[in-house]
């Protein structure tokens, strides 16, 4: 139908990165306009300081303030250009949290399934029969090394001067 009308099909739209770009684009090329203005407006400001009173200095006046309005409506194109692209900014950067957002709730749903699915194979009185019989082992060992650790004929009240003069006697032997 859109043949027969001369009209193409549809086209592909741009995305926000591409309307950016466009409107940052729209929004130098008005400020290369507005600085070929203000050249403009410097070259009448100087004929006018030349000038005295009169129909001439007028006229250059008149247009003057003709491209100083013209300057004004780009400054304010340029702010809404601006605005703009803040906007579409703006709009990505919230379209990127919402998808950061969806992929850490994905995960977390993905974690909490896997946790069931191990927590269900976990055993509490498994788990506490085990831990008993862990202490109850490790008493056993504490016990075999206690045993173990017995000295065998050495007496138990040893004089500690008798021991220093027999190590000094070794070293005075040689």
């Amino acid at each position: 139908m859109y043949r027969l009308f001369g009209q193409s099909q549809a086209k592909n739209k741009p995305d926000l990165q591409q309307a950016i770009s466009n409107t940052d684009a729209r929004a130098e090329a008005t400020q290369v306009k507005i600085s070929r203005l203000d050249a403009e407006l410097g070259r009448y400001r100087d004929q006018m300081r030349r000038m005295r009173e009169g129909p001439g200095k007028s006229a250059v006046q008149q247009r003057a303030m003709r491209v100083l309005k013209q300057k004004r409506m780009y400054e304010a194109q340029i702010e809404q250009l601006t605005q703009q692209s803040y906007n579409m900014e703006q709009s990505i950067m919230t379209t990127e949290n919402l998808r950061n957002t969806m992929t850490t709730v994905d995960a977390m749903q993905q974690a909490n399934k896997e946790m069931r699915k191990t927590y269900g194979k976990l055993d509490v009185d498994k788990m506490e029969r085990i831990q008993d019989d862990m202490e109850d082992l490790l008493e056993q060992s504490s016990a075999i090394q206690e045993t173990m650790s017995r000295s065998y004929g050495v007496p138990d009240d040893i004089d500690e001067t008798e021991l220093e003069a027999e190590l000094e006697a070794l070293y005075v032997l040689p």
